[in-house]
Parts: structure tokens; C-alpha cells; sequence
């Protein structure tokens, strides 16, 4: 009997016959019985059409979208990444009846013939499939489709690496507001003319606070058209995880979704969905070790056409103030007086990135396998590059909730990002900026670029100077007044290249709404940041992005630090090695890099001895000990050398 009980349960599982998914309650607890409802438990009787005569009227909709759709398009959309030789690929479906197979399956089409690669099991909650395939050929486009049951289909392509391309093309996107409904048609019809490499959207992907799944599913309704067909990474923000600010503080509690107390409100089971739902496609996590109370971590690398991306998590490790350090204005996060002592608030034992990820960057910046160029990608800025809040007559003199707080882990995250000579990409500000970083002097850090909100109707934000004047050495020929070297709030060291204010907030063609560009350029070794206005066209030219764009910067230029001596040039038997040059001194890692062709001089920033190490991916051979830096380039004798031995 009890065989035949087995037996009968494993049949009806396996044609995907099964009870109800709990309720919700059941999911995340009792204090929380609707998060996620719409598209937990008995979803379909919760389900109603959007109510469109409200919807004409600009109330807000019942139903953020419609969730019971036919049957046939139950595969919403789906994203992936290949690194390493490993897909990563998660399909997002639509809530199931009871009665619907639980079953999902990844199809590629092979000398013309659609063929099944492989079958999971969806997930739950948070409706997703999950499909990983090793020894992917990166060689070569491979259609792909996702497919449920007999009918549900999604289809896409799986790109080729784009190694042997000269620019490898980035999207940089974040802040979808909830409060423009519908399409994002512009921004797709402008992206896919452009036809980046990669997509990466850096957080608040949704505002829809406590109903996740389904603002995700609105997300990837707006941009699946761009996302099937490229690597895309997502990462999620405050308010994908449902708060209005997020210092995660490696997962404690949070006492409210206002978040400035440190931690996470919601129940752990629902970010860890939030987490799947968003970046499970991305690549393992580098060190997977969960943190307080089982939440997951996921900072990780991605390498496309030999650009290397670290994929940070600048929220989760951070502190939150509250109760940390002087209250200094209305709010816990905020700071007003111009007064207020800088150090009282960069206390010792305050987190930002935290030691895992620090240690992380430290090995990545080292470790060049399948890199020519590398960048960092994260949520938010290193810097307060803001000095209006909300509204235009609210000055606010620092905001806790970027990274320009607190000063000391800001300062560290940097230092390692710049021994990559590595740029950094982030959204979350609403204003669109390009900084050069200062760690010690002004322009001696990495370049950052933050991307415009992509409808910029929750909180608008502005770059405006008390005394409306330029800093010192302002940007050449710049169309902007306010360039040049400045401090934010906190003391930090910024050098403002281009900002795309908001002209009137109201009028959707003035409000700076868009998208960034970040195109690598491996043979002039260079960065140029795009910033595109929502609805400008990109057919007409650089002419219709904001006012001060494009900005382009060599790659050298991510490490400012002041060239103080040289060493010896060194001269290669084969092409592109990985030079690394450490202080013997102070025993600092000054920069690991791989060079471009046979010859490279490396700099120093003191006349201190330093080493050098080469190697083909990695600094594993030493070649200098002791060498002592000329001041004259032109002196330091040549260095013939084979790496690879």
C-alpha cells in the first residue's frame, strides 16, 4: 500500500497535477498575509482586470497588471548571462493554476530543429524557472525558447561573446517609476538601434513595494524585447525589496521600510524571492557563504567580450545610522548643518562594502583570465553628487543612503576598484552624472557614471552649487556652468565632468528622464559615457544626448594618482601581458593591469623600491625586486622579458 501511495504521488507530480501553493501567510509569516498575494495562494480569484476608466482618469490601478493572461503566453520573458563557459538562464512565468503542470522546459533550435536541452521544476514563490548548462559554446548565436506545456512559449538568442569586437557596448539603466504605466517604447526603439553588448540594470526595477512578483513581471514586460536577446544583469534596490532606503547591515532586522535603523523589514524568505527573481542568472556568487537569518548573497563577476565586471552589493553589508552615529538633521540619514563635525559621522566599525566583498575586488583586480579592460558595477554612487533633494527648493548638505557614507569604506571600495584602473556604473540617484573620484587628492580615483532614472517621476534630484559658481579646473569647453573640482557634503573629493538636471519635473520631455551608455574601446584602451534623454532620438547624434555628453576617458585615467618616478620599461617575447607593480616599502599593491602589446613602462607614485610581477592572466612570475624609480622617463634602461615562462 504504502508503494503504491508513493507510486501514485510521483505520477501525479510528474504530469504536474498538484494542490494550491499555500497562502501567503504561510510563505513570508503572519505580520505579513498579503505580501506578494497577488501572485501567492489562490491568486486567480484575487486577479482582476485593470480597471482602465480609472486608469484614464490617473487614478492608480487596482491590479498592477494583468495576471490571469491566456494560457499560451504563461512564459512572461526570460534573462540570462554565460560566463566561463556556463549558461545561467531564469524564465519568468506567470502565477499557474492548481491544475498546470509545474514543469518547464529550455529548448535551443540545432541545424535548424528546435531541440530540448534541459527540464526543471518551476519555483515557488516567485514563479521562476531556473536552467544552468555547462560547456556552452560561446562561439556562436544560439536560438534559444522557453517553453510550458503544450502551447507557452518564449523565444530569444543566446549571444555569441563578442571577444573579437573592438567596443563592447553597455546599457546603463535604473529607476523605472511605477507611476508611468504601459511601455517604455523610446528607450527600446533608441537601445535596440544602439544594440548593446550587455544590459545592466542597477536596482528599482520596481517600486511596487510588497508585490513583487508582479512589478517584476511588469519590468520584464517593458524590457524583454532587449533582455531575450542579450547577457543582462539586474540587481535589486531598496525599493525592489520594498523599502524606501536600505542599509542591510548583513540582514538584521529593520524596524521600519523607512530602513535607516539598519536590516531588512520584509521576511527574509521574500528578499531571498526578490534576490532569485533578479539575479540567479547572474554567475555563482564568488564566496556564497549566506549571511544573518539565511539571507542570500550573490556579488559575483561577468566577463563579455573580454570587459571584466565586478557585480557588487553596496547595500547589504552597509550600516544603517540610526542610533550610530549624531543626529545632524530631520532625519537620521540626512545632514543640514554646514557645521556638523565630518568625522563624527566616519566612526570606526562602520560598514559599507564589508571585508567578503573588499577581498573580492582585491582578487578580481588581480585576476585578468579572459579580461582586457574591467569595470564595477553596484546600486549607487561613491559620492553625494547632489545638493537639491526632492524638490527644487529643498537643499539637503549629505544623504547618508549613497556611498559617499561612510567616508572610510568609501574610500576602500575605491582604492581597490582603482588598482583595476576599472570605471564604475551605477543608477539609484536619479541624476545623471559623470564624477571623477578623489580618495586622497581630487582626480586621483576612478571615474563613475550614474545613470538617469529611466521615468524620473518618485524623487526628483539636482547638481546645484550655493554659490552657482564652477569649481577649481573646470571641464574645457564644457556646455555646463557647474564643472570642476568640488567636495560633496561628507568631504569626499569629486570632480564634476557632466550632470543632466531636471529642467521642470512636471513636463515629461524637461524632467532628465533616460538611459546611459558605457562603451569600452580595447584598442584605444578608453571609456565613453552616453546619456541619452528618454525621448531624444539616437539617429540625429551625439547632438540629442544631454548637454556635456559624451565623456570619454582613458583607462589609465581610473588611476589619477600623481606620477612621481618610473621604472624600467620592460619588453615582452609575446603581446599583452598582466603587469603588477607593488610599493616593497609599504608592501601595497599599486595597480594590476594587462598591458597592450610588447612594451609597457610602469609609473609609480613615489621614489620608494618597488617590485614587478608578470604573467600571462596573473602576476605569478616575479621579474623586479628593489627597482628604483627614475624621475626621468626617458633614462630607465629596457627590460627584455618573457612572462610566460
Amino acid at each position: 500500500m504504502k508503494f503504491f501511495l508513493t507510486t501514485l504521488i510521483c505520477i501525479i507530480l510528474s504530469i504536474g497535477i498538484s494542490n494550491a501553493e499555500p497562502e501567503s501567510k504561510e510563505l513570508f509569516g503572519e505580520k505579513f498575509p498579503n505580501l506578494d498575494h497577488m501572485s501567492t495562494g489562490e491568486w486567480w480569484k484575487r486577479a482582476k482586470p485593470v480597471d482602465m476608466a480609472a486608469k484614464k482618469k490617473g487614478k492608480p490601478p487596482k491590479q498592477i497588471i494583468e495576471l490571469n493572461v491566456p494560457r499560451d503566453q504563461v512564459v512572461a520573458f526570460a534573462l540570462y548571462t554565460v560566463d566561463a563557459g556556463t549558461l545561467k538562464l531564469t524564465a519568468q512565468l506567470y502565477p499557474l493554476m492548481p491544475e498546470e503542470s509545474r514543469e518547464v522546459r529550455l529548448e535551443t533550435k540545432q541545424g535548424g530543429e528546435w531541440k530540448e536541452i534541459s527540464r526543471v521544476r518551476i519555483t515557488y514563490p516567485g514563479w521562476t524557472a531556473h536552467f544552468r548548462v555547462e560547456n556552452w559554446d560561446s562561439s556562436q548565436n544560439i536560438p534559444y525558447r522557453v517553453r510550458h506545456g503544450k502551447k507557452a512559449s518564449f523565444e530569444g538568442v543566446i549571444r555569441r561573446d563578442p571577444i573579437d569586437q573592438n567596443t563592447i557596448v553597455v546599457g546603463n539603466l535604473s529607476c523605472n517609476s511605477s507611476r508611468t504605466k504601459g511601455p517604455r517604447p523610446m528607450i527600446i526603439e533608441n537601445l535596440k538601434a544602439i544594440d548593446p553588448d550587455m544590459l545592466f540594470f542597477a536596482g528599482d526595477q520596481t517600486y511596487h513595494h510588497t508585490q513583487h512578483t508582479a512589478g517584476w513581471i511588469e519590468f520584464g514586460l517593458q524590457f524583454r524585447d532587449l533582455m531575450k536577446n542579450r547577457p543582462t544583469v539586474t540587481i535589486p534596490d531598496d525599493h525592489d525589496v520594498g523599502q524606501a532606503n536600505l542599509w542591510g547591515e548583513s540582514g538584521i532586522v529593520a524596524t521600519s521600510p523607512a530602513g535607516n535603523s539598519g536590516g531588512y523589514f520584509y521576511p527574509i524568505p521574500y528578499v531571498n524571492m526578490v534576490q532569485r527573481q533578479q539575479t540567479w542568472h547572474l554567475p555563482d556568487p564568488v564566496d556564497p557563504k549566506k549571511i544573518k537569518r539565511g539571507l542570500e548573497v550573490y556579488f559575483t563577476r561577468l566577463r563579455i567580450g573580454g570587459i571584466d565586471f565586478a557585480i557588487l552589493e553596496d547595500r547589504k553589508f552597509k550600516t544603517g545610522p540610526a542610533g550610530k552615529i549624531p543626529k545632524m538633521g530631520p532625519r537620521p540619514d540626512h545632514i543640514n548643518d554646514p557645521k556638523y563635525d565630518r568625522q563624527a559621522v566616519d566612526l570606526e566599525g562602520l560598514v559599507l562594502l564589508g571585508d567578503r566583498q573588499l577581498k573580492f575586488l582585491s582578487q578580481w583586480s588581480q585576476d585578468w583570465e579572459g579580461a582586457q579592460m574591467k569595470a564595477a558595477l553596484s546600486q549607487t554612487a561613491f559620492c553625494g553628487a547632489v545638493h537639491i533633494h526632492g524638490n527644487p527648493e529643498n537643499r539637503l548638505l549629505a544623504d547618508l543612503d549613497s556611498n559617499a557614507w561612510p567616508q572610510t569604506g568609501r574610500n576602500q571600495a575605491l582604492h581597490e576598484i582603482r588598482k583595476a584602473w576599472a570605471p564604475h556604473l551605477c543608477g539609484d540617484q536619479h541624476l545623471a552624472v559623470v564624477v571623477q573620484h578623489g580618495v586622497d587628492k581630487h582626480r586621483d580615483g576612478p571615474f563613475g557614471f550614474t545613470s538617469p532614472a529611466i521615468v524620473n517621476t518618485i524623487y526628483g534630484r539636482w547638481w546645484k552649487p550655493e554659490d552657482e559658481k564652477p569649481g577649481p579646473r573646470p571641464i574645457q569647453n564644457s556646455p555646463l556652468p557647474w564643472t570642476g573640482d568640488f567636495e560633496d557634503g561628507l568631504g569626499n573629493k569629486i570632480t564634476m565632468h557632466a550632470y543632466a538636471n531636471p529642467e521642470d519635473r512636471k513636463d515629461e520631455l524637461k524632467r532628465a528622464d533616460g538611459f546611459g551608455v558605457a562603451k569600452f574601446d580595447k584598442k584605444n584602451r578608453t571609456i565613453t559615457f552616453e546619456c541619452w534623454p528618454r525621448f531624444a532620438k539616437v539617429s540625429e547624434g551625439d547632438k540629442a544626448q544631454f548637454p556635456g555628453w559624451p565623456v570619454t576617458v582613458k583607462m589609465a585615467q581610473n588611476d589619477g594618482r600623481s606620477v612621481q618616478g618610473w621604472l624600467p620599461r620592460l619588453s615582452f617575447s609575446k603581446p599583452n601581458p598582466v603587469v603588477q607593480v607593488i610599493n616593497e616599502k609599504t608592501g601595497e599593491v599599486l595597480y594590476t593591469v594587462r598591458v597592450q602589446g610588447k612594451s609597457f613602462q610602469p609609473k609609480v607614485y613615489s621614489m620608494d623600491p618597488h617590485s614587478v610581477r608578470v604573467g600571462k592572466d596573473s602576476p605569478n612570475k616575479p621579474l623586479l625586486a628593489n627597482a628604483n624609480p627614475l624621475k626621468d622617463r626617458k633614462a630607465a634602461v629596457v627590460i627584455p622579458v618573457n612572462p610566460f615562462l
